[in-house]
C-alpha cells in the first residue's frame, strides 16, 4: 500500500486521527456549539419556512457567475449592520476565508505579519506568499519591533484572532493602535469571539469598543455560535470590491449553501435580540470553572496542558468513560498536548460541576 509506513509511524506515535459517533447521552465539551444553537430545533424550522419561500433550493453556481441569492444579501447586510462594516461577503467556510484574504490581498512588495498560534488555514495560506513575519503568541511588542526592523516597502498586514481557538486568551487592544499607528490592515480571526464576546456578543471589536475604520477586516465563521455553516468577511467596500475580483475561493468556489445562509440568518437575529440573557449564562458559566477548578478563564475554552501525550489521552479516555467529551489536542496542532474545554449555554450547573470534579481527580 503506498502510505502503510507513514500510516505506521503515526499509529506509533498515536498521531492516527479518526472519525466516530459518539452517543448523544455524552456531555460533550469537546463542540464548537458556543450557545448550544445546533440542538434549537425551533430556530431550525424558522430557517426552513424561510427557504421553502425562496425559489431554489441550492445556489448552483459561484457567486459572480449565477449562485447569488437574496438570503446571501440579507445575510450579508445584517452581518454588517449589527458589525458596523461598510460590506460584507459570505464564503464557504473559514478555512477558504483565510486563504481568500492572504492570497489575495498580500502582494509582492507588501509584508504580512502573523501571530504564532494563528489557525491552521492562515498559517497554510502563507506558505503561497514570500514576504511573512511571525511574531510571538500575542506578543504586541514583538510585533512593533519586528515592523521597526522590516523594510517596508509597501503595505503591512497584521493577522491575529478574536479568540485563540487552543488556548482561549483574547487578543489584546494594542493590536489596534499598532494597526493604526502604521496605517497597516488588521485582520482578525472571529471565528471564536463572534458571539461569544462583547456587550453585544460581536466579538473583538465590540469587547473593546472599538469604532471600525477601513483598514479593518473582520472573518467570522457560521459554524461555530451561530449554529450553521459557512463564513463572512467583512470590511469596506473598497475591499470587498477587490476581493470578490482577485479571490480565488470566492471566485471558484459555488455560492454557500442556500439552508446554511438562511440558519445563519435566523441565528444572528436570534443572538442579537437574547444577547442579554445569553450573556448572563456565559458569565455564570465561567464563573463556576473559575470558582471551582481556580484557573484564569477569558473566553468559554480553556485547556490543560500535559508534558506526556500518554497521560493526556489516558485522561481524555477516563472522561469518556464518565461520558463527557473533550478535545484530546496533539501536535502538531498544539506545541503542548492538551485537554481542550469549551463551555456552551447548553450546559448545566450540575455538568459543569461534574467536569469540574474528573478534572480535578
Amino acid at each position: 500500500m503506498f502510505y502503510t509506513k507513514e500510516l505506521q509511524a503515526l499509529d506509533k506515535k498515536q498521531l492516527l486521527r479518526v472519525r466516530k459517533i459518539f452517543p448523544s447521552s455524552y456531555l460533550d465539551f469537546a463542540s464548537n456549539d458556543y450557545l448550544g444553537l445546533s440542538y434549537n430545533k425551533k430556530q431550525f424550522s424558522k430557517a426552513y419556512k424561510l427557504l421553502r419561500k425562496e425559489n431554489l433550493n441550492a445556489p448552483r453556481a459561484s457567486v459572480l457567475v449565477n449562485g447569488y441569492s437574496k438570503l446571501h444579501k440579507k445575510l450579508e447586510s445584517e452581518l454588517s449592520k449589527i458589525n458596523n462594516f461598510q460590506s460584507c461577503i459570505l464564503v464557504g467556510s473559514g478555512f477558504l476565508a483565510n486563504i481568500a484574504l492572504f492570497e489575495s490581498l498580500v502582494r509582492k512588495n507588501d509584508i504580512l505579519f502573523i501571530d504564532e498560534e494563528y489557525h491552521a488555514s492562515g498559517i497554510l495560506a502563507t506558505k503561497l506568499l514570500k514576504n511573512v513575519i511571525i511574531f510571538k503568541h500575542n506578543d504586541y511588542k514583538d510585533l512593533e519591533s519586528k515592523i521597526k526592523q522590516s523594510h517596508i516597502q509597501s503595505r503591512i498586514l497584521i493577522a491575529i484572532e478574536g479568540i485563540y481557538s487552543m488556548s482561549g486568551d483574547i487578543a489584546k487592544k494594542e493590536f489596534i493602535n499598532i494597526a493604526i499607528k502604521y496605517d497597516a490592515i488588521l485582520i482578525v480571526d472571529e471565528a471564536h469571539s463572534s458571539g461569544t464576546l462583547g456587550k453585544n456578543l460581536l466579538g473583538y471589536f465590540d469587547y473593546y469598543d472599538i469604532k471600525i475604520r477601513d483598514n479593518f477586516i473582520k472573518l467570522g465563521t457560521l459554524s461555530k455560535a451561530y449554529g450553521s455553516y459557512g463564513a463572512y468577511i467583512l470590511s469596506s467596500k473598497h475591499i470587498t470590491k477587490y476581493l470578490q475580483t482577485r479571490a480565488k475561493p470566492i471566485i471558484y468556489s459555488t455560492a454557500l449553501s442556500s439552508f446554511d445562509t438562511a440558519l445563519a440568518l435566523v441565528n444572528v437575529k436570534y443572538i442579537q435580540k437574547n444577547k442579554n440573557s445569553l450573556t448572563k449564562k456565559i458569565k455564570t458559566l465561567k464563573k463556576l470553572i473559575v470558582e471551582n477548578l481556580k484557573i484564569k478563564l477569558d473566553s468559554q475554552v480553556f485547556s490543560i496542558k500535559f508534558q506526556n501525550q500518554n497521560k493526556m489521552l489516558q485522561k481524555a479516555k477516563s472522561l469518556k468513560k464518565n461520558k463527557i467529551l473533550v478535545g484530546a489536542i496533539r501536535k502538531p496542532t498544539v506545541q503542548y498536548p492538551v485537554l481542550r474545554i469549551i463551555l456552551s449555554t447548553k450546559h448545566r450547573k450540575k455538568d459543569i460541576l461534574n467536569l469540574c470534579d474528573l478534572l480535578k481527580k
